[in-house]
């Protein structure tokens, strides 16, 4: 390596440790990572995914079921994936060196690149909507989305440190107070939210589990957790109670919330849930309304455009600032062609708890199950540089290709698939995966030593 790439190298890593495992010295509380989750996963979607399924007839046992259910499963896959992350210290990119072979690396990192601008786009549209709905401003709604899309990436710009200690000193806590708060005003309607618990349901448990499974693993599980959790403790239970707790809050409380505010209101509309909420919650002060919502937004963000990132600068060592400048620009055009798409938080959902999950089960197989079935592993240890490895892993390449295809079929969104929904599509999708991957990887092996 040459003296200014050496420089270069140098310079990436002691902004965030995107080439080199995460030092103990800079690993983070378990009280940080639980707050920092909280914001990753309570959002203003969340309650509006309860009017949803109030007026899809889901009863108010079946969206604690249900939420409770798809937290039980989003913990079974999130817990082993930020392990894997703790236990190594490396983003998700680098992982994905070890057990995909470098095509199959490079196609992982333009996946989560694509997958989380999406994602980062649609959270701007949405604040947009928000907004400009509650102060019902006179603004090209589409270009408003793209400029506060490029407003949202100024966390990024100072690293890790900046995306967490926004969300431990400001999101976090303001979530959880609006949380509470919310869930105070409605319980506070006395007979009228007491009456809503006894609705007999109207659709099965299973429509209903099919449908409360799909937004919670879809906004939950994005595959790239190491790239949040090599800053955590290298404790093999570390992440279960902030995961735990962040989901009970931002996943079980908040969609509950928004399931009673509907059954008390009547509202069912997205644009007059919103307008609801801003009066019952907070008495009609849309500008302490449009504060949290911005705070709520601008940490989901944080994230997706963190993981972003880090995928990037696995393609191509750039200095930090630049990279997030460039991809916010990106988002910012992502923003625009998402604009007025239909189904567009539907499909994106539906991808992300498939894909990079899919990749996220076969790399935490390779870390917690081969070694046990087969007497050895492939080793996290030193990074292997894109030349040094093969060209592909056809043990975890076809294994991601059957996963990730049983996954997306099964969602039905497909044109011609409907008739194949079944179950719950990413849970699907992960078992086959690791499934397929035990039954080739020791092939693989032995194919190796011969």
């Amino acid at each position: 390596m040459s003296k200014s790439a050496e420089v270069l190298a140098s310079e990436i890593n002691s902004q965030d440790h995107t080439h080199d495992a995460v030092p103990l010295s800079e690993r983070r509380s378990a009280l940080t990572m639980g707050l920092l989750w909280i914001t990753m996963v309570t959002c203003f979607p969340g309650i509006l995914a309860g009017f949803q399924w109030y007026a899809a007839k889901i009863s108010f046992w079946q969206v604690v079921q249900g939420s409770l259910i798809s937290c039980l499963l989003v913990l079974v896959y999130a817990l082993p994936a930020c392990y894997l992350g703790a236990k190594t210290g490396f983003t998700y990119t680098l992982l994905s060196r070890f057990v995909f072979g470098r095509w199959g690396a490079r196609f992982i990192t333009v996946n989560i690149l694509c997958i989380s601008t999406c994602w980062y786009a649609l959270n701007a549209i949405f604040l947009a909507e928000g907004i400009r709905g509650l102060f019902h401003l006179q603004l090209p709604e589409i270009w408003f989305a793209a400029v506060i899309a490029l407003l949202m990436a100024i966390n990024n710009f100072f690293g890790f440190s900046g995306v967490a200690n926004f969300a431990q000193f400001l999101a976090a806590p303001l979530m959880i107070i609006w949380v509470f708060l919310s869930l105070y005003r409605v319980i506070g309607m006395g007979d009228s939210a007491a009456a809503l618990l006894h609705a007999p349901p109207v659709v099965s448990h299973m429509e209903s589990l099919t449908v409360i499974s799909s937004f919670i693993l879809g906004v939950s599980c994005w595959g790239n957790e190491p790239d949040y959790w090599r800053f955590g403790k290298p404790e093999k239970f570390g992440p279960f109670l902030p995961l735990l707790a962040a989901l009970l809050l931002g996943q079980v409380l908040f969609p509950i919330t928004g399931w009673m505010m509907a059954g008390v209101s009547g509202v069912t509309d997205t644009a007059a849930a919103t307008r609801f909420v801003s009066e019952f919650v907070f008495g009609g002060a849309a500008s302490a309304f449009a504060l949290v919502l911005a705070v709520s937004y601008v940490a989901v963000n944080d994230s997706g455009l963190y993981a972003a990132i880090n995928a990037a600068e696995n393609l191509k060592e750039v200095p930090r600032k630049l990279c997030v400048a460039g991809l916010a620009c990106c988002a910012a055009l992502v923003t625009v062609a998402l604009f007025g798409f239909s189904r567009n938080f539907e499909l994106v959902a539906a991808i992300s708890s498939v894909m990079l999950p899919c990749a996220t089960t076969i790399m935490a197989a390779e870390a917690f199950l081969i070694k046990r079935i087969c007497g050895r592993s492939e080793e996290f240890g030193e990074i292997p540089r894109y030349r040094d490895l093969p060209a592909l892993r056809w043990a975890s390449a076809v294994s991601f290709l059957l996963g990730a295809s049983a996954g997306v079929v099964s969602a039905g969104f497909l044109p011609g698939t409907a008739a194949l929904r079944f179950g719950v599509p990413a849970v699907n999708g992960w078992i086959v995966s690791v499934a397929v991957y035990l039954l080739l990887r020791p092939r693989e092996l032995r194919t190796a030593d011969k």
